[in-house]
């Protein structure tokens, strides 16, 4: 795959240019650009096939530089220094991301996921949808990108009811009565989605907070959705739950 690296640090540029020639052969970068007018300017002339950006620039940071590409067909790495707000915002997009300093094994994951994606989803669609999150300013506005036989579909955050375990499945149930089954895990939907929305009730079990209705006592309780659909709480979780609906939920 042809390459660019995007970063303002000429120290972080090599660094990665380094792990890729010793640890990624099928990798090629054809381009180093140090700011993010550099970074489009080389995009649109190269076309390539995978963009490491980085997240924090002076000027124009890599999600401003995005949003003014008119080519957007390649694989997406972003680099950040943070593990801050904007990962959230690229998870949701379902879009990688590397921590600095990289670790090898890291980026050769990430590689090997965008060599992968690279056969299937144009990379455009995930793109638009990380735009489309940055861009929203409440949180629970964001959309979620979920994996389906044809490629990938997205949801708004806020449309979901609640989630529930199916072995390695989980079925995802929204407004108007929907339900949509995903191979991925509870726990990594628990990792997901944002606390302050979502909480985890039941081994089996992740609800939207907002989408409660009443709360029925019980040795752990039980809840009931707007939707109507009840649900236990476990004893494990029955305080934690409490303790939030006292705050307002």
């Amino acid at each position: 795959m042809r390459a660019i690296i995007i970063d303002d640090e000429a120290s972080s540029r090599n660094a990665l240019l380094q792990k890729i020639l010793t640890h990624c052969a099928a990798v090629k970068v054809i381009a180093e650009c140090e700011d993010g007018e550099q970074g489009i300017a080389a995009i649109e002339k190269e076309k390539p096939d995978i963009v490491f950006l980085d997240v924090e620039m002076p000027r124009m940071n890599g999600f401003i530089m995005l949003q003014q590409l008119q080519y957007k067909n390649f694989e997406l790495i972003f680099t950040t220094a943070y593990d801050h707000y904007a990962i959230s915002a690229i998870r949701f997009s379902a879009l990688d991301y590397l921590v600095k300093p990289i670790e090898a094994n890291e980026l050769i994951s990430a590689v090997q996921r965008a060599a992968e994606k690279r056969k299937q989803q144009p990379q455009s669609n995930l793109i638009e949808n990380l735009l489309y999150n940055i861009a929203e300013e409440k949180e629970l506005n964001n959309r979620i990108a979920i994996p389906s036989m044809e490629g990938l579909f997205f949801i708004s955050i806020a449309h979901i009811i609640f989630l529930e375990a199916e072995g390695n499945y989980t079925v995802i149930y929204t407004s108007g009565d929907k339900k949509h089954t995903v191979p991925k895990t509870l726990k990594e939907f628990e990792d997901l989605l944002p606390a302050r929305f979502f909480i985890r009730i039941h081994h089996s079990h992740i609800i939207n907070k907002k989408e409660v209705l009443r709360y029925i006592k019980g040795e752990g309780g039980q809840v009931v959705m707007k939707n109507g659909t009840v649900l236990g709480v476990s004893r494990r979780r029955k305080e934690e739950f409490l303790k939030a609906a006292l705050n307002g939920l």
